[in-house]
């Protein structure tokens, strides 16, 4: 039996394949799903939220018509400071949440910010704390 001496290109493609296979990185290393779970800061939380409230009443018009948007620009300090007994989100439900405030349509975005609490809608990414 004798061993077939490998030519210079294919050493190369046999280097370049191994260097691609081996080296490259885990889900996990970029922030994917292996992303290390951390519970939501409440107060960041809620304060980030506010401040997205009051771009987006701005941006939509609707500083006027709600308390809600003008309560959320003429203080954003004044926020919870805890989430309700029980509900412990993770930081990344946290910025989905803020992400779909952000992205949502102005028509929908009146319908966050309704006068009547009990009428008022969310972002199903904003419930992560269901009664």
């Amino acid at each position: 039996m004798t061993l077939r001496v490998l030519h210079r290109w294919e050493l190369l493609v046999l280097s370049t394949m191994l260097l691609i296979f081996v080296v490259a990185p885990t889900p996990g290393d970029i922030g994917g799903c292996g992303q290390e779970a951390q519970l939501l800061d409440a107060k960041a939380f809620f304060y980030n939220k506010r401040l997205v409230d009051c771009r987006r009443c701005q941006d939509c018009g609707l500083e006027s018509y709600y308390p809600y948007c003008k309560a959320a620009c003429e203080d954003p300090e004044s926020v919870p400071e805890e989430f309700p007994s029980g509900c412990m989100p993770l930081v990344h439900d946290g910025e989905v949440c803020l992400r779909a405030l952000e992205h949502s349509s102005c028509k929908t975005y009146a319908s966050y910010v309704k006068d009547d609490p009990r009428t008022r809608s969310m972002p199903s990414e904003c419930n992560f704390c269901p009664l």
